[in-house]
């Protein structure tokens, strides 16, 4: 049986997992793969809304969700190393797996580092459909009484948590739904932005020659 981790005689059938990433770039390379993770999310989600017939969308929403939740962590903890470096901190990442969180430490970040209002203003506004999805996510995920004491970040991993109990969509008895193509609008915007704001600080600011 052929190796997974092997070449296909035709080079545009192959797969470079080091070609975009560089072992001296630790903070690039998270941006990276959270690019791919971001088009891997908006891709599936893009297949699902052209194969309709298929009826796939059902199943294809766990990793469609999965993938741009991690895409969004990556970004915010590149950003967050980026300027816990320039701000002289000892930390590198911090947080877990909620996002929430995350973007909270890197809201605090970026008021440490900008003096500027305006800078300040940017970035809100570059960030507002990130808030009202973590908002909306939030509310979802921590619907339930049981779950106060984590961010159950696992749902779209597995069907209940770490204590056996069901997520929110296994128990309610309505349909819990994913607009698709407002999904792929609103990811394509929150993915374009959070590139966008790490490389800023990382090429701007941390490896500039200025």
């Amino acid at each position: 049986m052929k190796k997974i981790f092997s070449y296909n005689i035709d080079v545009d059938k192959n797969a470079y997992m080091n070609w975009r990433t560089n072992k001296f770039s630790q903070i690039d390379n998270m941006i990276t793969i959270a690019d791919g993770f971001m088009k891997a999310s908006i891709s599936l989600a893009e297949r699902a809304l052209d194969q309709t017939f298929t009826k796939e969308a059902d199943i294809l929403i766990f990793p469609i969700l999965f993938n741009a939740n991690h895409a969004i962590e990556l970004y915010l903890k590149a950003i967050t190393w980026t300027l816990n470096v320039l701000l002289d901190k000892k930390y590198k990442i911090e947080g877990n797996h909620d996002i929430k969180q995350i973007f909270s430490v890197v809201q605090s970040r970026v008021r440490e580092f900008e003096s500027s209002k305006e800078r300040k203003r940017q970035f809100k506004e570059l960030t507002q459909n990130l808030v009202e999805y973590l908002s909306e996510l939030f509310e979802k995920i921590n619907s339930d009484s049981y779950s106060n004491y984590k961010d159950n970040m696992d749902f779209s991993r597995y069907p209940f948590d770490q204590q056996y109990i069901n997520h929110f969509y296994i128990n309610e008895f309505d349909n819990v739904v994913v607009d698709l193509e407002n999904f792929i609008n609103r990811f394509k915007e929150i993915g374009e932005n959070l590139n966008m704001i790490s490389k800023h600080y990382l090429y701007d600011f941390l490896e500039s020659d200025g």
